[in-house]
């Protein structure tokens, strides 16, 4: 562990910066998420009163010389869009870092995971991080809180409200031409999810995995690392938690890594009966309600209701009698 963590080790020193960044990251999320203008998050944009012909979702892309002349033509807009600018521009500025900073932390686990393979790295492999004791768990928390970062912004952030953001950073910051903006790629995988609502709750065919998918991780990588999971205890709690009905306990915080990392792999969660058996038996035995991240948590009878072979694997465990087995263990 300390060989790979050295400082001398550019492989386990950039994998460890990695990881560091994406909770930053998850942090400014969850701070940023409590500032959001209320005029970002009205359902309908003419419930912005005065303000709803200046601002726009990603609609503005397709007729941006007609809105922008439907402005410039107005004086009474004009006024207005300098407005808006003069006080909202820092905030958005900062929510739009904070997007961004999502976006190049997906693309800088690429770049690790294309050096890796590339020889980049002297005698490292992905099979061979993921082999190291402290590398596979990097590896496996780098991947997962990327995941956790796409539902915090469902979550936290209304889809509607993300694209309203981005469009007026982009009209205000003078990045519209600039060579170093990559506020496409933004745009892009933060896209609001069709389909996809918290009130009332609706979720579409294909999320999250679709989500997920946008940043395009490698799923050979991500099966090799639910492969770790499935077969390691990677924090070493089975020496704290030695009786067998402390197993899911034991295993609880790499539980909730690959419920995330299952969504970047979906074959698994549709077609794997085999393999999700093995996971629920080891992981979610008796542990239905998981703690996501920081008191976020998700119910495994909702979440994978759309799986075949998770729903399978997780109705296995379900049965009246485990229940109520499990529900004395606890009363005792």
């Amino acid at each position: 562990m300390s060989d790979f963590l050295a400082t001398n080790n550019p492989c386990g020193q950039n994998l460890l910066q990695l990881v560091a960044t994406g909770n930053a990251i998850i942090a400014e999320l969850l701070r940023l998420a409590d500032f959001i203008p209320p005029l970002f998050k009205v359902l309908n944009i003419r419930d912005a009163g005065k303000y709803a012909d200046i601002i726009f979702d990603f609609s503005y892309f397709s007729k941006q010389e007609y809105y922008d002349d439907l402005i410039n033509n107005r004086a009474d807009l004009q006024d207005l869009d300098d407005e808006f600018r003069e006080n909202n521009l820092t905030l958005l500025t900062r929510f739009y870092q904070a997007f961004e900073s999502v976006q190049k932390y997906g693309i800088e686990f690429n770049r690790y995971i294309e050096d890796l393979t590339n020889g980049t790295y002297l005698q490292q492999t992905v099979e061979s991080v993921i082999a190291n004791e402290a590398g596979k768990q990097l590896m496996t928390e780098a991947v997962y809180l990327f995941g956790v970062m796409l539902i915090i912004l469902d979550l936290k952030y209304d889809g509607a409200a993300r694209e309203r953001m981005i469009v007026s950073y982009f009209r205000y910051s003078g990045k519209r031409n600039a060579l170093d903006s990559n506020i496409d790629e933004v745009g892009k995988l933060l896209a609001r999810n069709d389909g996809f609502s918290l009130q009332p709750y609706k979720r579409p065919v294909g999320y999250p995995e679709n989500y997920f998918r946008r940043i395009g991780f490698r799923e050979d990588v991500i099966g090799i690392i639910i492969g770790r999971l499935r077969s390691d205890d990677i924090y070493n709690q089975k020496k704290a938690y030695t009786e067998l009905e402390h197993q899911t306990a034991a295993y609880a915080t790499q539980a909730s890594m690959l419920y995330v990392l299952l969504y970047f792999y979906p074959d698994v969660l549709h077609n794997k009966q085999a393999v999700m058996r093995e996971i629920v038996d080891k992981h979610f035995a008796d542990n239905w309600v998981i703690n996501l991240y920081m008191g976020m948590t998700v119910n495994l009878i909702d979440a994978w209701e759309p799986y075949k072979a998770a729903k399978a694997a997780l109705n296995n465990t379900l049965d009246i009698q485990a229940v109520k087995s499990r529900m004395y263990f606890y009363r005792a």
